[in-house]
C-alpha cells in the first residue's frame, strides 16, 4: 500500500492493460501454487466419540472394568462399562446436536473472477489467479484475491467479515505513506473474502492462498491449540491424585494379604472392590449431564453450546473481551438528531416552509435508497440512517419525488467525500450538498435558508466536538438554483450537522452492570475508530471519564511484560488486528484470568479459539467465527453472555457439590473394604455391590 500503483505493476511485471501472459501463468502456478485455503473439517461422530474416553478418571474406570474382567467377575466389568459408556453416549449427542461441520474458509471466498489474460478478458475459477493477474471488480464481485487497486470509481467494499466492523470502505487508487496500517485503513487494497458494495475497478493481484490477509488468519486459526476447561483441569489433578492414592492403598492391602496366605485371586478381587469403592463412578456421568441439562436450558435462552465443557468454563470466566458493533450496539446506524446553530434537535419541522424544513426535504431525496411499499429500506447504510430519520418527520422520499424529480447528481467520491444532488421544484429548482464536514463548510456562506453568516470554524469545532463523543458527522447545505446546469458547488446555506451512531442496545448497560457485580471485567476489543470506541465503551459502562483506549499502533510497541501489567488495567482496544487479539488474551490468561472473546469476523476467528471460550454470533457472524467458538449467541446479545455465566456458575457449584458429597459418601465403604481384610474377614462388598450403592444414592 506503500507503493505506487503503476511500481506494484512494474515488479510483478503486470500490464495494466492486457494483464499476464498464459506461460507466465503456468510458471506462477507451479511457484505459487492454488489460490486457495486450507479446508476446514467438522469434528466426526467417531471423533467426538473418542474424545469422551481421554478424561483421566473415565481411563481410571475402564481400567478397573479390564482388571474386573482378567480376575474372573464379567459381570463387574460390564457394569463398569455400561455407566462409561452411557456417559460418552450422553457427551456425542449433545456435540453431535451442535457440531456444524463447515468448510467455512471455502464459502466466503469468491469463486469466480473476471481477468485481464493475454489482452482478453474472462471469466476463471478464483482458484487459478496468480500474482500479477489484473482483476476487474463490480458491485456485487467478491474479492478473490489480495489486490493493489490500479482503478478505482466510486468503488466501496465490506470488509466485515475481516475486521468486524459494518460500514462500507471506500477505496482509491491514492498511495499510502505510513507503513503500519490496519486493514481497514488501507483503502488502496482490496482483500480476499470482501465483497464490492458499489462502483467499479480494477486492481493487481499481489498475494494469493495463504499469503492472503485472510490466508494468514486461516494459519493462525489452524495454529491454535485447545484450551482445557477449569473442571477439566481440577478433574485431572482430582483424578490423578486419587488413582495414586487408590492404587498405594490397593498395593498395600494386596501384599497384606498375600503375606497371610489369602488366595491371589481373592486378593485382586479385594484390591478391585477397593478401587471401585474409592473412585466416584457416578461423577463423569453428573458432569456430563449437568453439562447437557445446562446447554439445553441456555440454548432455549439463545446460547448454543457447541463443546460440553464450554457450560462449566462460563461459570469460571473473570474476564469477557467483547466486540463492539451488533454485540454492545445495535448493528443499525441512526440519526440521532440534527446539529442547528446551538440547538440538538431530535425531531424536525414538518413544514418545509420553516427552519428546518429544506432539511428534511435535503434528507428524503439526497440519496440513493430503494423501498417498495412497506417493506425495509435499501442502501447505504449511512443513507438508509438519513432516509428513515427524514421519514419518521414525515417527509417521504416517494411523496417528494413527485414534485421534486432528480434532474442532477454528483455522486460520492472518496477524493470529493461529498454527493450533490439537483431537484426540480415549481419555481426553480434546488441543490442538496452531504458529506464530511471539512468538504461542505468551505463552501457555506450561511446557516439555513437566507439567514446570517456563520463562523466556519466554529461549526468546525461543533463537528469535532461531536465526533469525539462517538458520532460520525456528516454537513447537509442547501442552494436555490435556476437550473440543473448552475453552479451547485458554491455559496451553499448550511442546513445541519447530522450526528449519526450506531447505537447500544438497550439492554448493554444493565448487562454490564451485572458482570461488575458478579466480579466480571467487561472488555472492548473493535477495529473502529479509537474516540467512537471509548464513547461507545463509557455510554455501556465498560469505560468510565478516566479510562483512555489503547490502539492497535500502541499495542504493536509495547513488550509482552509491559502489556500483562497494562492489560488488567486497559479497558478498551481500537483498531487491533488478529496476532493483537489472541497477545490481548494471552496476555489476561497469563494473570490467571478466565476469558471470554466475542466476535463475528474471519479475523475474531483466532482469538475465540485462543480464549477459554470463545462466542460468536449467530446472527451476523461468519461461519469461520462459528467454527472456531463454543458458544454461538442466536441474538448476538451481550446480556444473553451474562446469563449463560450466570447459568454456568450454578452448574460448577452443583457439580463441586456433588465431588464433596460423593467422597464423603465413598469414604465410608473405603474404610469398610480397607479394615476387612487387615481384620481377617471375608470381602464385605463385591464391586457390583458397590457399583449400586454409588449410582443409586
Amino acid at each position: 500500500h506503500t507503493l505506487d500503483a503503476a511500481e506494484v505493476a512494474r515488479r510483478l511485471a503486470a500490464d495494466p492493460q492486457t494483464g499476464l501472459a498464459a506461460a507466465v501463468v503456468a510458471n506462477r502456478r507451479q511457484q505459487f501454487g492454488a489460490n486457495a485455503l486450507p479446508e476446514g473439517r467438522g469434528k466426526s461422530v467417531v471423533g467426538m466419540l473418542v474424545g469422551q474416553f481421554t478424561d483421566f478418571m473415565i481411563l481410571v474406570l475402564v481400567a478397573a472394568a479390564v482388571v474386573s474382567g482378567v480376575v474372573g467377575e464379567p459381570q463387574d466389568a460390564i457394569a463398569i462399562l455400561i455407566i462409561v459408556l452411557l456417559n460418552a453416549v450422553v457427551g456425542v449427542v449433545q456435540e453431535y446436536r451442535a457440531e456444524r461441520a463447515l468448510e467455512a474458509l471455502q464459502q466466503i471466498a469468491a469463486p469466480l473472477a473476471t481477468v485481464r489474460r493475454d489482452g482478453q478478458t474472462r471469466v476463471l475459477p478464483a482458484t487459478e489467479l496468480v500474482p500479477g493477474d489484473i482483476v476487474l471488480l463490480e458491485a456485487g464481485n467478491g474479492v478473490p484475491a489480495d489486490l493493489r487497486l490500479i482503478e478505482a470509481e466510486q468503488l466501496a467494499a465490506d470488509e466485515s467479515a475481516l475486521t468486524g466492523e459494518a460500514h462500507v470502505v471506500d477505496k482509491n487508487v491514492e498511495t499510502l505513506t505510513e507503513s503500519e496500517l490496519a486493514p481497514g485503513d488501507r483503502r488502496n487494497l482490496a482483500f480476499k473474502g470482501s465483497l464490492i458494495t458499489r462502483g467499479r475497478g480494477a486492481g493487481v493481484v499481489f498475494a494469493t492462498g495463504l499469503d492472503t490477509e485472510l490466508g494468514r488468519i486461516a494459519t493462525l486459526l489452524h495454529g491454535s491449540e485447545v484450551i482445557r476447561t477449569p473442571l477439566q483441569k481440577r478433574l485431572k489433578r482430582f483424578g490423578r491424585r486419587l488413582a495414586f492414592a487408590v492404587l498405594g492403598v490397593c498395593a498395600v492391602i494386596y501384599g497384606v494379604g498375600l503375606l497371610r496366605g489369602e488366595p491371589i485371586v481373592l486378593m485382586f478381587l479385594t484390591a478391585v472392590s477397593l478401587a471401585v469403592a474409592a473412585i466416584p463412578e457416578a461423577l463423569p456421568a453428573v458432569v456430563t449431564i449437568s453439562l447437557a441439562l445446562g446447554a439445553r436450558k441456555m440454548s432455549r435462552s439463545h446460547a448454543l453450546i457447541r463443546r460440553l465443557p464450554a457450560v462449566e468454563t462460563l461459570g469460571s470466566v473473570t474476564y469477557i473481551c467483547a466486540d463492539k458493533t451488533g454485540t454492545l450496539t445495535q448493528n443499525r446506524m441512526r440519526a440521532e438528531f440534527a446539529q442547528i446553530g446551538d440547538e440538538r434537535c431530535e425531531s424536525i419541522d414538518p413544514d418545509p416552509a420553516g427552519r428546518s424544513g429544506w432539511l428534511g426535504v435535503a434528507l428524503a431525496l439526497s440519496n440513493d435508497v430503494q423501498q417498495d411499499d412497506d417493506a425495509a429500506p435499501v442502501g447505504d447504510p449511512t443513507e438508509t440512517a438519513l432516509f428513515e430519520f427524514a421519514a419518521q418527520n414525515g417527509y417521504r422520499k416517494a411523496d417528494l419525488l413527485v414534485d421534486h424529480p432528480r434532474l442532477r447528481e454528483v455522486p460520492f467520491e472518496s477524493d470529493t467525500q461529498r454527493m450533490t444532488t439537483v431537484h426540480a421544484r415549481p419555481d426553480g429548482s434546488v441543490a442538496f450538498v452531504k458529506g464530511a464536514p471539512e468538504a461542505v463548510l468551505p463552501d457555506c456562506i450561511a446557516w439555513g435558508v437566507g439567514e446570517a453568516p456563520m463562523e466556519r470554524d466554529a461549526v468546525l469545532r461543533q463537528a469535532e466536538e461531536l465526533a469525539s463523543e462517538g458520532y460520525r458527522v456528516l454537513a447537509v447545505a442547501a442552494k436555490e438554483v435556476a437550473n440543473a446546469t448552475d453552479d451547485a458547488d458554491h455559496g451553499l446555506q448550511l442546513l445541519a450537522l447530522i450526528a449519526l451512531i450506531d447505537p447500544p442496545r438497550d439492554e448493554a448497560p444493565e448487562a454490564v452492570a451485572a458482570c461488575r457485580s458478579a466480579g466480571i471485567t467487561p472488555v472492548m476489543i473493535t477495529g473502529d475508530h479509537p474516540g467512537t470506541a471509548l464513547a461507545i465503551a463509557r455510554r455501556v459502562g465498560i469505560a468510565d471519564a478516566s479510562d483512555s483506549v489503547m490502539s492497535g499502533v500502541e499495542l504493536g510497541e509495547i513488550p509482552p511484560g509491559e502489556l500483562r501489567k497494562r492489560v488488567t488495567r486497559t479497558r478498551v482496544y481500537a483498531r487491533v488486528s488478529p496476532e493483537q487479539k489472541i497477545r490481548i488474551v494471552e496476555a489476561l490468561q497469563s494473570q490467571g484470568e478466565f476469558v471470554a472473546m466475542t466476535g463475528d469476523g474471519v479475523n475474531d476467528a483466532p482469538a475465540l479459539k485462543r480464549a477459554d471460550i470463545g462466542v460468536a454470533m449467530g446472527l451476523k457472524g461468519t461461519d469461520v467465527a462459528r467454527e472456531a467458538a463454543e458458544m454461538v449467541l442466536l441474538d448476538d446479545n451481550f446480556a444473553t453472555i451474562v446469563r449463560a455465566v450466570r447459568e454456568g456458575r450454578r452448574i460448577f457449584d452443583n457439580i463441586l457439590k456433588f465431588i464433596k458429597y460423593t467422597m464423603t459418601s465413598n469414604s465410608g465403604e473405603i474404610w469398610v473394604m480397607f479394615i476387612a481384610p487387615l481384620l481377617g474377614l471375608p470381602i464385605p462388598l463385591l464391586p457390583i455391590h458397590i457399583l449400586w450403592i454409588n449410582l443409586v444414592t
